[in-house]
């Protein structure tokens, strides 16, 4: 099959799976955050989730990545059910001691993370749905390694709408505090049920192979550093929030957050199908300069819509929110661009995974991350939100530049002059939006054409070419 048409496939429809999951909780953020009495329940019900999500990581360790590497290794049915049982054996004995440890301390992650030990009841249902996420991780993979598409697009529709409704329910009649914990919670069991009954002939306790455990952890362990460090670039600023101002804070935040996340949409498109992509093409000839034009394509047009974001933020939350979540706009375009700034990550680090080499990438994401903590620190007690919305676009970048850096020199990565320089371009247009045009939409709209038009001059080459190869598939099809 054509690379391209492989790549914008499994780009469309598993991201379309992914996009539904993600944009149900985006579209129904004005409805949660006006069911809830003030900021304080968004706090802890996003706190809530984000403990789920640092659970299920430590959970899976990475193993699903090494199983997703694993499962092309060789075109065996018998291997890769040896593949898929041995994961989930692993990690559901994970799960359930994860599960425990949460119960076990569940007064003192309650303080830490949600602000208070009264409400440490919550941590049960985190326990619960930590597991069910964490074992439905491995469950879900066979669908998605063996292409299903449709299947994949129907779970990630209904699961997120059976979490929400449950959730609307729960606050309608006033149960603030586990309204989401417990939506999240059916949503998984659901989840769950629908992939045992899908995939349960990939997985039987005969073909459970402890050896193969030895291969496997090498490449997840490394990989579980990476997800934790994800953790902190997407969760830890909310928690130190709550630490260092409060929980009620964290709610703003994650207001903001959530909508500058409207990016996590491409990324989260993206991400789904290129992995298949990724490690299907990754013996051919000239993988490094398809991966390398991936690369730019992607950034040229994130900072492209990115500019915009800059420019009708604060007219976006004027609309949909109350006066007390409003002023998280001024966060939300540096949360647009930071998971933008992910997706570009993962097109060049997974060139170390290709390899089997995924340790350069744990450190380069972990150094990013201490930087991310530390200008957390500085910047949250003298600006605010806005001071965690900086460190966190920080921290990417300078992942970013270092995984860039180390690739080149191992000649598995190779991009052009034109992308530093749309780079410049993005850099000047965001300066001069915080430091001058943030309420003046007209101009900022004007600067932001200006900086589109400047990126797709650098491109203009690309851009013939792609228009005169859509210009003879019609003519093609015509015939």
């Amino acid at each position: 099959m054509n690379k391209f048409k492989l790549f914008m496939e499994n780009f469309i429809i598993y991201g379309l799976g992914g996009i539904i999951n993600k944009l149900i909780p985006l579209v129904m953020i004005p409805v949660i955050t006006r069911l809830m009495p003030d900021t304080t329940y968004y706090g802890i019900s996003d706190m809530a989730n984000i403990m789920v999500s640092f659970g299920t990581a430590i959970a899976v360790l990475g193993m699903y990545d090494a199983m997703y590497r694993l499962f092309f290794e060789k075109d065996e049915s018998e291997y890769r059910i040896k593949v898929c049982s041995t994961t989930l054996a692993f990690v559901g004995c994970t799960s359930i001691l994860i599960s425990f440890l949460l119960i076990v301390f569940k007064k003192r992650l309650s303080y830490f993370f949600l602000g208070s030990s009264k409400v440490s009841f919550i941590i049960y249902l985190i326990a619960v749905a930590v597991f069910f996420e964490g074992v439905n991780t491995i469950i879900a993979s066979p669908t998605r390694m063996q292409n299903k598409r449709k299947i994949y697009l129907i779970t990630n529709t209904v699961g997120p709408a059976i979490s929400y409704t449950m959730s609307i329910l729960l606050l309608i009649k006033g149960h603030y505090l586990i309204a989401m914990p417990l939506g999240l919670l059916i949503s998984s069991l659901f989840i769950h049920i629908t992939y045992i009954i899908i995939n349960k002939s990939w997985f039987s306790y005969k073909f459970i192979d402890l050896k193969m455990l030895r291969v496997m952890l090498p490449i997840g362990i490394p990989m579980a550093v990476n997800t934790l460090t994800y953790w902190v670039y997407n969760s830890c600023d909310r928690l130190m929030i709550t630490n260092l101002i409060n929980v009620g804070e964290s709610g703003v935040y994650a207001n903001g957050a959530k909508l500058g996340h409207a990016s996590q949409l491409v990324y989260t498109a993206f991400a789904a199908g290129w992995q298949y992509f990724a490690f299907s093409t990754m013996k051919e000839e000239d993988q490094v300069k398809s991966n390398s034009l991936v690369f730019e394509y992607l950034g040229a047009v994130s900072f492209a819509v990115s500019m915009f974001v800059c420019t009708f933020s604060k007219s976006i939350f004027k609309v949909l929110f109350t006066s007390e979540y409003q002023r998280g706009y001024i966060i939300a375009p540096y949360l647009f661009l930071a998971p933008l700034l992910l997706m570009l990550f993962q097109v060049i680090s997974n060139q170390f995974l290709v390899i089997k080499k995924t340790w350069p990438n744990m450190l380069i994401l972990i150094l990013g991350a201490v930087v991310n903590i530390g200008l957390n620190y500085i910047l949250i007690p003298r600006i605010g939100i806005e001071g965690a919305a900086v460190a966190t676009l920080s921290g990417y970048i300078v992942a970013l530049i270092i995984a860039a850096a180390v690739l080149s020199r191992m000649k598995l990565f190779k991009v052009s002059v034109r992308f530093p320089a749309a780079s410049v371009v993005m850099l000047l247009v965001m300066l001069l939006w915080r430091l001058l045009l943030s309420d003046n939409m007209p101009a900022m709209l004007v600067l932001s054409v200006a900086g589109v038009i400047i990126i797709m001059l650098l491109y203009i080459k690309d851009l013939r070419f792609l228009v005169n190869r859509i210009k003879v598939r019609k003519e093609e099809n015509n015939e």
